[in-house]
């Protein structure tokens, strides 16, 4: 694969972090029971792993989401990133834990500072980049009622996290996380746009926004329509990255290969604009 064009790296809100547009989900490396994919899989060994995350960060993604959620995942990560940690920007949840082959929901206070504790032993650092809340549905009960956010506010002002967040199910959601926090993680694609006006918000707000789902789990369907997928997503200014889940080094290459066909256009677009601008206010 030919990697001449630099894959493009967005603000996630003013916190300083910069993210890749295409960033890598990780729950295939820790969990594949209760998941949505439309195919079945083998959790990779620690061979195929570390080739993924070494092709990975070749082919310039610094982004990787992770949550108690996945399985084993977040162990998997701190041994298999030792000696790496600068180069990655980590994303990971709290509020989620899965057990015995189904989720279970704790959004306190106590709980949230127990995840956050547990995450940082698990992924072997001392700061976490990026914290989500991890919703169950219930947005809104959970942003003003579970002491969550005012949580991870905390451990930001304690130096264990970089920007927290919400992960987000609905509208409503969305918004009120953004408001209170550095942004949010929401589900945008080529087959449901229901939040857009998140992104929109988090746009004029500047706040950052993250993109589960891009490929809706894996039902897009033909490589031609991941590549819509994928080029809608990427399209809106307002998205700092779309995680993208997967174990397969070619599909890896196809979506790095559209978010920088994507992203290119998308950057010259906007620079002939700003040059027009200038040139239009000084004549």
């Amino acid at each position: 694969m030919n990697t001449s064009t630099p894959l493009l790296q967005r603000a996630f809100s003013s916190t300083g972090i910069q993210v890749s547009v295409i960033g890598l989900g990780t729950v295939k490396l820790g969990r594949n029971q209760g998941v949505k994919y439309p195919e079945a899989f083998a959790i990779p060994d620690d061979k195929s792993a570390a080739a993924l995350i070494a092709r990975t960060k070749a082919l310039g993604i610094n982004l990787i989401d992770t949550a108690p959620a996945y399985g084993n995942s977040e162990e998997r990560l701190g041994y298999l990133l030792q000696g790496q940690r600068r180069d990655w920007i980590i994303c990971t949840k709290v509020g989620e834990e899965f057990d015995n082959g189904s989720s279970r929901f704790d959004f306190s206070s106590k709980h949230t500072r127990f995840s956050i504790e547990r995450s940082l032993k698990r992924l072997r650092t001392d700061v976490l980049d990026i914290v989500l809340v991890h919703s169950d549905g219930n947005d809104l009960d959970v942003i003003y009622r579970s002491g969550a956010l005012e949580t991870l506010a905390r451990c930001k002002e304690q130096g264990l996290i970089r920007a927290f967040g919400v992960s987000t199910k609905t509208v409503a959601g969305g918004i009120a996380a953004a408001e209170l926090s550095d942004g949010v993680m929401a589900t945008h694609n080529a087959l449901y746009t229901d939040e857009l006006l998140v992104l929109n918000f988090c746009l004029e707000n500047n706040k950052g926004v993250l993109i589960k789902k891009a490929l809706a789990s894996g039902h897009i369907g033909n490589q031609g329509r991941v590549e819509d997928s994928l080029r809608t997503v990427l399209a809106h200014p307002g998205v700092s990255s779309a995680i993208v889940g997967t174990i397969n080094l070619q599909h890896l290459e196809d979506n790095i290969r559209t978010a920088q066909a994507a992203t290119a256009f998308d950057e010259t677009r906007l620079s002939a604009l700003a040059l027009l601008g200038r040139t239009s206010g000084t004549s």
